[in-house]
């Protein structure tokens, strides 16, 4: 048991690890791509003052500005929330007005609930901003404590984007 918790952590920790090139990863490179209709963009974490605070852990370790021929495309946001007894990753990926453009969940450790991830659900996410409620995203039946956590982080990191906008941090 010991064991394969250690695995876990470590493959968390090369999820999340930026690399001597400074992308966030293939995996989230393929959604950026996606959502952008672009190929090889450049990324660059957004480095904010420890003062600031904001209902997401935001970082340059996490948060990312998207480019593309140095010209801004977008942010994309990696996080962990939890789910009934392990946490799962998700990515969260913005247009440069700071709409939600794609969510996507990278990797869900729960035997029940992955149904969050089907693209058809995390849709419910795109367009969504500052200032929007997240009321009207719908639930899933076995999967109620993940929707929850997942609507809670979006609800956090859109908070966050607004706050950083609002001190000329992005």
């Amino acid at each position: 048991m010991m064991a394969k918790n250690l695995l876990i952590l470590v493959i968390s920790l090369l999820t999340f690890t930026v690399g001597v090139d400074k992308t966030p990863g293939k995996k989230i490179d393929r959604e950026v791509e996606r959502a952008f209709d672009i190929e090889n963009p450049s990324y660059k974490g957004v480095k904010v003052p420890s003062e600031i605070k904001t209902p997401s852990d935001v970082s340059a370790n996490n948060f990312f500005k998207i480019t593309k021929n140095n010209e801004l495309v977008g942010y994309a946001y990696i996080d962990k929330a939890p789910s009934k007894t392990a946490q799962f990753d998700y990515l969260v990926i913005f247009d440069k007005n700071l709409t939600i453009a794609r969510t996507k969940v990278l990797v869900y450790r729960e035997e029940y609930g992955g149904e969050i991830g089907s693209t058809r659900w995390l849709k419910q996410f795109t367009g969504k901003s500052a200032g929007d409620d997240l009321y009207d995203v719908a639930a899933i039946s076995g999967a109620t404590i993940s929707v929850r956590s997942m609507k809670n982080a979006v609800s956090d990191i859109l908070q966050s984007v607004k706050i950083l906008r609002s001190k000329n941090i992005i």
